[in-house]
């Protein structure tokens, strides 16, 4: 494989995590990449177009495209096995230089023979754990993606990789801080909720938790929605944490 001049994958590195940062979540960040790949990727007189796919549990689907030819032939690809579905497997890029001309996987290409595309270059990305994903490209060309080209393409995917990984990360953070915040917000209920009723019965605290986890139960009603009903009728303000932005 070739490797990018230091300058031109310094460049790419710092745009894919200008990509992240700038990102709402994942998905947002998967699409404004497969735009990215296919802009990058494209010949002067033959565009590119771009779909990403992840396989989870076994089962593949398509997040994100550069257009919507790329998401067609992104959902045949997780629907039958395919290149793409290859490429997974093996974790090595897959060329179809003319789909005219494949025999490899029969029932894939009876299916997209009609969607106008000739070319296909599927390369997987680098996850962790048992997620699976791949750069899928497409040309309308025959024989459009040169051993330069598949070379650029692995420089390609392999940054980002790195950007995926640290937007996967980044979100899993967010939702470990996300439910955070709802614990403390349920905790921060119930424990207000048990103070109206030590104050109501003249309890302690040990008792008062077991009258509220009782109604409760008794109820068939979650200790949290309790607890919300019994301060909204004692309190006309909203309950905040500490924890809240």
């Amino acid at each position: 494989m070739v490797n990018p001049h230091p300058e031109q994958e310094a460049l790419q590195n710092g745009y894919f995590l200008d990509l992240v940062l700038g990102s709402e979540d994942v998905e947002a960040f998967l699409t404004d990449l497969a735009i990215f790949s296919a802009e990058s990727l494209s010949h002067p007189d033959s565009p590119v177009f771009c779909g990403i796919t992840v396989l989870r549990k076994k089962r593949a689907a398509t997040v994100a495209t550069s257009h919507d030819r790329a998401r067609v032939m992104d959902d045949l690809q997780s629907d039958f096995d395919s290149p793409c579905r290859t490429a997974m497997d093996q974790m090595g890029s897959v060329l179809v230089p003319d789909l005219a001309r494949e025999y490899r996987w029969p029932e894939y290409v009876a299916a997209a023979s009609s969607q106008g595309v000739r070319c296909i270059l599927s390369v997987p990305l680098l996850v962790e754990g048992d997620t699976r994903a791949a750069l899928n490209l497409y040309s309308e060309r025959a024989n459009d993606f040169t051993e330069a080209d598949i070379e650029r393409a692995e420089v390609f995917a392999s940054h980002a990789s790195k950007s995926l990984r640290l937007a996967l990360k980044i979100a899993q953070l967010s939702d470990a801080r996300n439910d955070l915040a709802a614990a403390m917000q349920s905790r921060t209920v119930i424990d207000l909720a048990v103070g109206a009723i030590m104050a109501q019965n003249h309890c302690s605290q040990e008792e008062a938790f077991t009258i509220l986890r009782t109604a409760s139960s008794n109820r068939n009603i979650k200790l949290r929605h309790l607890a919300q009903s019994i301060i909204a009728a004692v309190s006309s303000g909203k309950v905040t944490t500490h924890f809240e932005e």
